[in-house]
């Protein structure tokens, strides 16, 4: 089926996208590509995937009716309930997949990266549960402002391995899993953790998410009489939660779909992780996309002071969904998230990770109808980020 948004035969969306990967990767890409979907496709697959969604990850979760937000800002908001998956964000849902594709390619040995660490402990916990053994790579800076999940990874039995070249965050962690893989091609499968990378990647993991999207739809419709909500709300690093959240609404173009990326210190202020607004194309990772460079094409170290969203470029889906203006784009700064995680809190009782946080602050910079029906997807729990909190507003003093 030709659509206007899905991957192409060849790993493409529009102009992003690809597999440019060195010729050592060659053979286990190219073994992921021609077998994904058959294996994705086998019923054997669907069954075990689908009952370890329910009886592990704890699907469906909740479409959740927010009554004080809502109020307040005279609309209908709907939460997307991620936080409440087992490991508190939406990453499970594609580590199971991942894990269950490497067991049926024979494969013994998983390694993963991670940046606020909520991939890792997915990866961890699925290895934990496959008897598989596990490596996270992990920037050497998100390892210190992420100890709790670090310690989560290596109690369910992960070997957290730190990343010290550039600046000691995802991207670098990415780096060293790269390196890994290309060094232990055989036993080895990498489970990449947003969409990003080269194709299936990106296909594959929105795949995996777009049970976020389909549960959507099931629970509007039997709540609100009606599949489809007027937007969809999700915050972007590698882009993941957005994907899964955005993927069973990208053909139906009524349905407006809003992405919100880390503006840091400020779109222009040097320090930030915009990359929609700052992004050019280039090649990050295997995936032509767009990417925070240099003039010269040398990556522009990306910052934020939410660990998952602190990445330099964009998966190619995003990209393209950026290029065709089918989503917009909104940069929220540090300081907006805070004060959005905040006012969750106290307002729903439900705290969000700072990633997710980001999502929210979009309600005070657009004006919704009174019958729009919005739906925000909540990708994470805050409990990792704490730390961050108590820092930020000095509850400690």
């Amino acid at each position: 089926m030709k659509t206007k948004y899905n991957v192409d035969e060849n790993g493409f969306y529009g102009q992003f996208g690809g597999a440019f990967i060195p010729e050592m990767l060659y053979p286990n890409v190219e073994e992921l590509k021609e077998n994904y979907l058959k294996i994705m496709a086998e019923s054997s697959f669907q069954e075990e995937f689908n009952d370890l969604l329910q009886q592990f990850v704890g699907r469906p979760t909740p479409l959740y009716f927010a009554k004080r937000l809502s109020e307040k800002y005279n609309t209908k908001i709907y939460l997307k309930r991620e936080d409440l998956c087992h490991t508190g964000a939406h990453k499970i849902n594609n580590t199971i997949g991942q894990i269950l594709v490497a067991k049926r390619l024979g494969k013994t040995r998983i390694i993963a990266e991670t940046g606020a660490g909520q991939h890792g402990v997915a990866t961890a916990t699925v290895c934990a549960l496959m008897g598989l053994e596990c490596i996270v790579y992990m920037g050497e800076v998100d390892i210190k402002r992420q100890a709790p999940n670090v310690a989560r990874m290596k109690m369910l039995g992960a070997e957290v391995r730190p990343a010290t070249s550039g600046s000691k965050t995802l991207k670098d962690a990415t780096n060293e899993a790269i390196r890994d893989w290309i060094n232990n091609p055989i036993d080895t499968f990498y489970i990449i953790g947003s969409v990003v990378g080269p194709h299936p990647y990106p296909d594959m993991v929105a795949r995996f998410q777009s049970v976020i999207s389909k549960e959507i739809k099931t629970q509007l419709l039997a709540q609100e009489g009606k599949e489809n909500p007027d937007y969809v709300i999700a915050c972007v690093g590698g882009g993941s939660n957005a994907a899964g959240a955005f993927y069973e609404f990208l053909e139906e173009e009524a349905v407006k779909l809003i992405a919100v990326e880390a503006a840091g210190h400020g779109v222009d202020s040097g320090e930030s992780a915009a990359t929609s607004v700052l992004g050019k194309i280039g090649i990050i990772h295997g995936s032509k996309t767009l990417l925070m460079q240099t003039e010269d094409g040398q990556i522009t170290e990306p910052y934020s002071i939410s660990a998952g969203l602190d990445y330099p470029g964009v998966g190619p889906l995003h990209a393209h969904l950026h290029d065709t203006s089918r989503a917009e784009f909104i940069a929220i700064t540090d300081s907006e998230a805070m004060q959005s995680g905040l006012e969750i809190s106290k307002t729903e009782g439900i705290i969000p990770a700072i990633e997710t946080a980001h999502a929210f602050s979009v309600l005070d910079k657009k004006q919704f109808l009174p019958t729009d029906i919005v739906v925000i997807n909540l990708s994470g729990r805050g409990d990792k980020d704490l730390n961050t909190y108590i820092d930020y507003f000095k509850f400690s003093e």
